[in-house]
Protein backbone atom coordinates (compact mmCIF):
# COMPACT_ATOMS: atom_id res chain seq x y z
CA UNK A 1 0.00 0.00 0.00
CA UNK A 2 1.41 3.05 -0.83
CA UNK A 3 1.72 5.97 2.33
CA UNK A 4 -0.44 8.12 0.41
CA UNK A 5 -3.27 5.43 0.21
CA UNK A 6 -2.54 4.40 3.60
CA UNK A 7 -3.06 7.91 5.06
CA UNK A 8 -6.41 7.98 2.98
CA UNK A 9 -7.41 4.94 4.43
CA UNK A 10 -6.43 5.30 7.86
CA UNK A 11 -9.66 4.64 9.50
CA UNK A 12 -11.46 2.50 6.96
CA UNK A 13 -9.63 -1.22 8.05
CA UNK A 14 -12.35 -2.62 10.03
CA UNK A 15 -11.29 -4.25 13.08
CA UNK A 16 -15.14 -4.30 15.01
CA UNK A 17 -18.35 -2.94 14.39
CA UNK A 18 -21.54 -2.89 15.87
CA UNK A 19 -24.56 -0.95 16.22
CA UNK A 20 -23.11 1.48 13.68
CA UNK A 21 -19.56 1.71 15.58
CA UNK A 22 -15.94 0.74 14.36
CA UNK A 23 -12.72 0.48 16.07
CA UNK A 24 -10.13 1.05 14.04
CA UNK A 25 -6.30 2.05 14.55
CA UNK A 26 -2.72 1.99 13.22
CA UNK A 27 0.19 1.28 15.09
CA UNK A 28 3.50 2.52 13.11
CA UNK A 29 6.93 2.86 15.10
CA UNK A 30 10.74 2.32 14.45
CA UNK A 31 13.99 2.68 14.99
CA UNK A 32 16.06 6.22 13.72
CA UNK A 33 19.42 7.43 13.71
CA UNK A 34 19.89 10.68 13.23
CA UNK A 35 22.90 13.49 13.82
CA UNK A 36 23.51 16.92 15.06
CA UNK A 37 20.26 16.82 17.04
CA UNK A 38 19.72 19.19 19.52
CA UNK A 39 19.88 18.72 23.29
CA UNK A 40 19.38 20.85 26.47
CA UNK A 41 22.72 21.20 28.68
CA UNK A 42 24.93 19.70 25.78
CA UNK A 43 26.17 20.60 22.57
CA UNK A 44 23.75 18.04 20.92
CA UNK A 45 25.23 15.19 18.43
CA UNK A 46 23.77 11.83 17.19
CA UNK A 47 21.21 9.74 18.75
CA UNK A 48 19.44 6.42 18.23
CA UNK A 49 16.06 5.71 19.31
CA UNK A 50 12.76 4.67 18.83
CA UNK A 51 10.02 6.72 17.18
CA UNK A 52 6.08 6.16 17.28
CA UNK A 53 4.34 7.58 14.20
CA UNK A 54 6.63 7.74 11.09
CA UNK A 55 4.79 7.11 8.12
CA UNK A 56 1.45 7.55 10.19
CA UNK A 57 0.18 8.59 13.19
CA UNK A 58 -0.02 6.01 15.46
CA UNK A 59 -3.74 6.18 16.90
CA UNK A 60 -7.27 4.25 18.02
CA UNK A 61 -10.55 5.29 17.31
CA UNK A 62 -13.96 5.24 16.91
CA UNK A 63 -16.45 6.31 14.40
CA UNK A 64 -20.32 5.52 14.16
CA UNK A 65 -23.54 6.23 12.37
CA UNK A 66 -26.71 6.28 12.87
CA UNK A 67 -29.35 6.36 10.50
CA UNK A 68 -32.15 9.42 11.33
CA UNK A 69 -34.05 8.64 7.81
CA UNK A 70 -34.72 10.70 4.81
CA UNK A 71 -30.87 10.26 3.82
CA UNK A 72 -29.97 12.05 7.17
CA UNK A 73 -27.37 10.27 9.57
CA UNK A 74 -26.06 11.19 12.53
CA UNK A 75 -21.94 10.78 12.55
CA UNK A 76 -19.49 10.86 15.85
CA UNK A 77 -15.50 10.23 15.27
CA UNK A 78 -13.15 10.09 18.73
CA UNK A 79 -9.90 9.39 17.22
CA UNK A 80 -6.74 9.94 20.38
CA UNK A 81 -3.29 9.68 19.28
CA UNK A 82 -0.57 8.19 20.89
CA UNK A 83 2.86 7.04 21.02
CA UNK A 84 3.71 3.43 20.96
CA UNK A 85 7.25 3.78 22.26
CA UNK A 86 6.00 4.89 25.27
CA UNK A 87 2.29 4.32 25.83
CA UNK A 88 1.48 8.24 26.54
CA UNK A 89 -1.08 9.84 24.83
CA UNK A 90 -0.14 12.54 22.02
CA UNK A 91 -1.40 16.22 20.83
CA UNK A 92 -0.90 17.40 24.19
CA UNK A 93 -1.95 14.92 26.10
CA UNK A 94 -5.39 14.78 24.78
CA UNK A 95 -7.38 11.44 25.03
CA UNK A 96 -8.94 12.45 21.86
CA UNK A 97 -6.62 14.53 20.65
CA UNK A 98 -6.40 14.14 16.71
CA UNK A 99 -10.06 14.39 16.29
CA UNK A 100 -13.69 14.36 18.74
CA UNK A 101 -16.37 15.87 16.54
CA UNK A 102 -20.47 14.47 16.29
CA UNK A 103 -22.50 15.75 13.47
CA UNK A 104 -25.13 15.37 11.01
CA UNK A 105 -24.37 14.32 7.38
CA UNK A 106 -26.85 13.81 4.02
CA UNK A 107 -26.67 14.71 0.20
CA UNK A 108 -25.48 18.02 1.20
CA UNK A 109 -22.51 16.66 2.83
CA UNK A 110 -21.66 17.07 6.21
CA UNK A 111 -21.54 19.29 9.46
CA UNK A 112 -19.42 18.32 12.28
CA UNK A 113 -18.56 20.18 15.85
CA UNK A 114 -15.70 19.55 17.67
CA UNK A 115 -11.77 19.15 17.71
CA UNK A 116 -11.24 18.78 13.87
CA UNK A 117 -8.63 18.79 10.96
CA UNK A 118 -7.49 22.19 9.65
CA UNK A 119 -8.07 22.26 5.50
CA UNK A 120 -4.72 22.17 4.78
CA UNK A 121 -4.75 18.67 6.33
CA UNK A 122 -8.08 17.30 4.98
CA UNK A 123 -7.04 17.55 1.44
CA UNK A 124 -2.93 18.03 1.28
CA UNK A 125 -2.04 14.06 2.71
CA UNK A 126 -3.31 13.61 -1.45
CA UNK A 127 -0.69 16.38 -2.99
CA UNK A 128 2.87 15.52 -0.71
CA UNK A 129 4.43 12.53 -1.89
CA UNK A 130 5.43 11.34 2.06
CA UNK A 131 1.34 12.08 2.74
CA UNK A 132 2.00 14.42 5.12
CA UNK A 133 3.28 12.13 7.21
CA UNK A 134 4.52 12.73 11.18
CA UNK A 135 8.26 12.47 9.92
CA UNK A 136 10.23 13.23 7.17
CA UNK A 137 7.51 14.99 4.90
CA UNK A 138 5.92 18.34 3.93
CA UNK A 139 4.78 18.31 7.83
CA UNK A 140 8.39 18.37 8.70
CA UNK A 141 8.72 21.77 6.61
CA UNK A 142 5.15 23.39 7.89
CA UNK A 143 3.58 21.50 11.00
CA UNK A 144 0.21 22.87 10.15
CA UNK A 145 -0.26 20.94 7.17
CA UNK A 146 -1.24 18.35 10.66
CA UNK A 147 -3.20 21.26 11.91
CA UNK A 148 -6.24 20.75 14.21
CA UNK A 149 -8.34 23.29 15.89
CA UNK A 150 -10.64 23.05 18.69
CA UNK A 151 -14.13 24.31 18.78
CA UNK A 152 -14.58 24.11 15.35
CA UNK A 153 -17.44 23.74 13.20
CA UNK A 154 -16.87 22.70 10.11
CA UNK A 155 -18.61 21.54 6.69
CA UNK A 156 -17.19 18.96 4.20
CA UNK A 157 -18.88 18.08 0.75
CA UNK A 158 -18.52 15.45 -2.01
CA UNK A 159 -19.83 15.75 -5.08
CA UNK A 160 -18.59 13.53 -8.03
CA UNK A 161 -14.98 14.32 -8.10
CA UNK A 162 -15.14 17.55 -6.42
CA UNK A 163 -14.49 18.04 -2.83
CA UNK A 164 -15.33 20.99 -0.54
CA UNK A 165 -14.35 21.71 2.64
CA UNK A 166 -14.54 24.90 5.27
CA UNK A 167 -14.32 25.26 8.92
CA UNK A 168 -14.63 28.35 11.53
CA UNK A 169 -12.97 27.94 15.25
CA UNK A 170 -14.14 29.99 17.99
CA UNK A 171 -10.38 29.03 19.48
CA UNK A 172 -7.84 27.03 18.04
CA UNK A 173 -6.33 25.41 21.28
CA UNK A 174 -8.11 24.99 24.24
CA UNK A 175 -5.35 24.05 26.66
CA UNK A 176 -4.08 27.90 26.23
CA UNK A 177 -5.36 29.68 29.29
CA UNK A 178 -7.56 32.37 28.01
CA UNK A 179 -6.39 31.37 24.43
CA UNK A 180 -9.77 31.43 22.99
CA UNK A 181 -13.80 32.02 23.65
CA UNK A 182 -12.71 34.92 25.63
CA UNK A 183 -15.61 37.36 26.43
CA UNK A 184 -15.83 40.44 24.17
CA UNK A 185 -12.37 39.51 22.35
CA UNK A 186 -14.00 37.35 19.28
CA UNK A 187 -10.47 37.84 17.74
CA UNK A 188 -8.53 35.62 20.46
CA UNK A 189 -7.20 32.10 18.97
CA UNK A 190 -10.03 32.11 16.07
CA UNK A 191 -9.02 30.42 13.12
CA UNK A 192 -10.83 29.57 9.50
CA UNK A 193 -9.98 28.05 6.69
CA UNK A 194 -11.45 26.52 3.42
CA UNK A 195 -10.20 24.54 0.37
CA UNK A 196 -11.15 22.61 -3.28
CA UNK A 197 -10.28 19.45 -4.91
CA UNK A 198 -10.74 17.90 -7.37
CA UNK A 199 -9.99 14.86 -9.05
CA UNK A 200 -10.40 13.00 -12.15
CA UNK A 201 -8.78 9.71 -13.88
CA UNK A 202 -5.44 9.88 -12.60
CA UNK A 203 -5.65 13.67 -12.01
CA UNK A 204 -6.05 16.23 -8.77
CA UNK A 205 -5.36 19.41 -7.80
CA UNK A 206 -6.40 21.10 -4.79
CA UNK A 207 -6.37 24.50 -3.13
CA UNK A 208 -6.89 25.81 0.55
CA UNK A 209 -5.94 28.54 2.98
CA UNK A 210 -5.56 28.65 6.55
CA UNK A 211 -5.75 31.84 9.24
CA UNK A 212 -5.60 32.30 12.97
CA UNK A 213 -4.74 34.46 15.47
CA UNK A 214 -2.44 35.03 18.06
CA UNK A 215 -3.59 33.49 21.28
CA UNK A 216 -3.91 35.90 23.92
CA UNK A 217 -5.70 39.33 23.96
CA UNK A 218 -2.54 41.01 23.46
CA UNK A 219 -1.54 39.21 20.24
CA UNK A 220 -5.26 39.03 19.02
CA UNK A 221 -4.26 41.55 15.55
CA UNK A 222 -1.44 39.18 14.75
CA UNK A 223 -2.41 36.22 12.22
CA UNK A 224 -0.71 33.90 10.48
CA UNK A 225 -1.75 33.26 6.79
CA UNK A 226 -0.98 30.29 4.60
CA UNK A 227 -2.30 28.99 1.48
CA UNK A 228 -1.49 26.47 -0.62
CA UNK A 229 -1.75 24.30 -4.05
CA UNK A 230 -0.74 20.82 -4.54
CA UNK A 231 -1.01 18.63 -7.65
CA UNK A 232 -0.67 15.06 -8.50
CA UNK A 233 -1.10 12.68 -11.43
CA UNK A 234 -0.92 8.83 -11.80
CA UNK A 235 -0.18 6.85 -14.72
CA UNK A 236 1.09 3.28 -14.84
CA UNK A 237 3.04 2.07 -11.78
CA UNK A 238 3.75 5.94 -11.45
CA UNK A 239 2.71 8.94 -9.51
CA UNK A 240 4.69 12.84 -9.89
CA UNK A 241 3.95 15.37 -6.98
CA UNK A 242 3.81 18.99 -6.76
CA UNK A 243 2.81 21.81 -4.52
CA UNK A 244 3.59 25.02 -2.95
CA UNK A 245 3.06 27.01 0.36
CA UNK A 246 3.15 30.91 0.65
CA UNK A 247 3.03 32.39 4.75
CA UNK A 248 2.68 35.24 6.37
CA UNK A 249 2.97 35.35 10.16
CA UNK A 250 2.72 38.61 11.44
CA UNK A 251 4.47 37.32 15.34
CA UNK A 252 1.90 35.10 16.59
CA UNK A 253 3.52 33.53 18.64
CA UNK A 254 4.99 35.75 21.33
CA UNK A 255 4.77 39.77 21.77
CA UNK A 256 8.41 39.89 20.88
CA UNK A 257 8.36 37.81 17.43
CA UNK A 258 8.85 39.43 14.22
CA UNK A 259 6.82 39.06 11.52
CA UNK A 260 7.82 35.91 9.06
CA UNK A 261 6.60 35.23 5.62
CA UNK A 262 7.65 32.54 3.51
CA UNK A 263 7.27 29.92 0.19
CA UNK A 264 7.77 25.96 0.48
CA UNK A 265 7.97 24.66 -2.82
CA UNK A 266 8.01 20.58 -3.28
CA UNK A 267 8.09 17.79 -6.00
CA UNK A 268 8.32 14.28 -5.99
CA UNK A 269 7.26 10.60 -7.38
CA UNK A 270 6.33 7.18 -6.37
CA UNK A 271 6.86 3.77 -8.60
CA UNK A 272 5.85 0.73 -7.59
CA UNK A 273 8.36 -2.05 -8.67
CA UNK A 274 6.16 -4.85 -7.33
CA UNK A 275 2.83 -5.34 -6.14
CA UNK A 276 4.43 -5.35 -2.72
CA UNK A 277 7.19 -3.25 -2.92
CA UNK A 278 7.08 0.97 -3.33
CA UNK A 279 9.99 3.54 -3.45
CA UNK A 280 9.19 7.29 -3.48
CA UNK A 281 11.35 10.08 -3.68
CA UNK A 282 10.75 14.08 -2.48
CA UNK A 283 12.56 17.37 -2.35
CA UNK A 284 11.23 20.51 -0.22
CA UNK A 285 12.64 23.66 -0.20
CA UNK A 286 12.28 26.41 1.86
CA UNK A 287 12.86 30.26 0.63
CA UNK A 288 12.64 32.39 3.76
CA UNK A 289 12.18 36.09 2.67
CA UNK A 290 14.66 38.50 4.41
CA UNK A 291 17.00 35.83 5.36
CA UNK A 292 19.27 33.72 3.12
CA UNK A 293 18.75 30.86 5.87
CA UNK A 294 16.97 28.52 3.01
CA UNK A 295 16.85 24.79 3.66
CA UNK A 296 16.20 21.99 1.45
CA UNK A 297 15.35 18.50 2.63
CA UNK A 298 15.22 15.43 0.93
CA UNK A 299 13.59 11.75 1.37
CA UNK A 300 13.52 8.77 0.07
CA UNK A 301 11.38 5.79 1.00
CA UNK A 302 10.87 2.40 0.49
CA UNK A 303 7.62 0.24 1.95
CA UNK A 304 7.25 -3.00 1.67
CA UNK A 305 3.69 -4.74 2.07
CA UNK A 306 4.22 -8.06 4.04
CA UNK A 307 -0.43 -7.99 4.04
CA UNK A 308 -2.86 -5.76 3.10
CA UNK A 309 -2.83 -4.44 7.00
CA UNK A 310 0.82 -4.54 7.67
CA UNK A 311 4.09 -3.20 6.27
CA UNK A 312 7.93 -2.39 6.68
CA UNK A 313 9.39 0.35 5.88
CA UNK A 314 13.11 2.17 5.37
CA UNK A 315 13.09 6.40 5.65
CA UNK A 316 16.24 8.17 4.63
CA UNK A 317 16.09 12.03 4.36
CA UNK A 318 18.71 14.69 4.14
CA UNK A 319 18.53 18.51 4.96
CA UNK A 320 20.85 20.88 3.96
CA UNK A 321 20.59 23.73 6.53
CA UNK A 322 22.10 27.63 5.76
CA UNK A 323 22.73 30.41 8.09
CA UNK A 324 20.49 29.97 11.31
CA UNK A 325 18.54 27.51 9.78
CA UNK A 326 17.26 24.73 12.28
CA UNK A 327 14.86 22.43 10.16
CA UNK A 328 15.62 19.23 10.67
CA UNK A 329 13.73 15.61 9.29
CA UNK A 330 11.17 15.62 12.18
CA UNK A 331 11.00 19.37 12.16
CA UNK A 332 11.70 22.94 12.74
CA UNK A 333 14.10 23.43 16.02
CA UNK A 334 15.55 19.55 15.30
CA UNK A 335 18.48 20.20 14.05
CA UNK A 336 21.79 22.81 15.36
CA UNK A 337 21.47 26.05 14.07
CA UNK A 338 23.32 25.83 10.71
CA UNK A 339 23.78 22.25 10.87
CA UNK A 340 23.21 19.66 7.58
CA UNK A 341 21.16 16.47 8.87
CA UNK A 342 21.11 12.61 7.71
CA UNK A 343 18.86 10.27 9.09
CA UNK A 344 17.30 7.19 8.80
CA UNK A 345 14.20 4.86 10.09
CA UNK A 346 13.70 1.41 9.68
CA UNK A 347 10.09 0.41 10.82
CA UNK A 348 6.93 -1.92 11.02
CA UNK A 349 2.75 -0.36 10.59
CA UNK A 350 0.03 -2.60 11.13
CA UNK A 351 -3.47 -1.13 10.13
CA UNK A 352 -6.40 -2.71 12.11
Amino acid sequence: MTAAAAAAASGAAFAQTASGVTLYGIADVGIEVINHMPAAGSAGGTVTRMNSGNLSGSRWGLRGTEDLGGGLKGIFVLESGFDIDSGTSGQGNRLFGRQSYVGLQGNFGAVTLGRQQNSLYDLFGAYDPMAVGPRYSLNSVDSQFNGRADNAIKYTGKFGGLTATGFYSTGRDATVANGGEVPGESKVGRNYGAGLAYAAGGFSVGAAYDQFQGSSVALKDRSAKRAAIGAAYAFGDAKVFAGYRWLRDDGTASATAAVTRSNVYWTGAQYKFTPALQLTGAAYYTDMKDSDADPWMFVLSADYSLSKRTDAYLNVGYVKNKSSSTLGLNGSGTALPGANQTGATVGMRHRF
